[in-house]
């Protein structure tokens, strides 16, 4: 993986988006447009950003491909390949998930847990944009899925 990835990945969502974290005012209603503009820059940023990241991989994977007369090197060069494209597609699929959220966010069904329906809160937004579902449901799950492995 690339340095300029690694540093991408690094960052949070905020910082891709390069925007601060959200100031609630006293009284401020819960995912009014204010917040859901907030969520959208954050979102489009961040899924931008990751496609830039597939069309760069794509450029690099072209110019960079050889073929090497060395068994060893050019070993080397599809495993440097394989993992970029296994980071891709995980970003690919995270492209999804930022798209099906978007579309809540349109829907006005974004910032609501999917289980119990209790707002999710701006912080934990902020830290995970694509979160779905509360600190409660989603640890009861991460438990869940811990006594099923065993």
């Amino acid at each position: 993986m690339s340095n300029q990835s690694e540093n991408l990945i690094s960052m949070g969502p905020l910082a891709i988006a390069n925007v601060k974290p959200y100031q609630e005012k006293p009284g401020e209603e819960y995912m009014n447009e204010n917040q859901k503009s907030h969520f959208r820059l954050i979102l489009t940023a961040w899924r931008d950003q990751l496609r830039s990241e597939v069309d760069r991989t794509v450029g690099h994977m072209k110019n960079e491909a050889a073929n090497f007369p060395d068994p060893v090197d050019r070993a080397s060069q599809e495993e440097e390949f394989a993992l970029e494209l296994r980071a891709r597609d995980r970003e690919r699929k995270l492209i999804k998930k930022i798209e099906k959220t978007l579309a809540k966010l349109e829907n006005d069904e974004f910032g609501y847990c999917d289980q119990c329906g209790i707002e999710i809160g701006i912080k934990r937004l902020e830290a995970r944009p694509t979160a779905d579902l509360c600190v409660d449901c989603k640890s009861l799950a991460e438990i869940k899925e811990k006594q099923l492995e065993g």
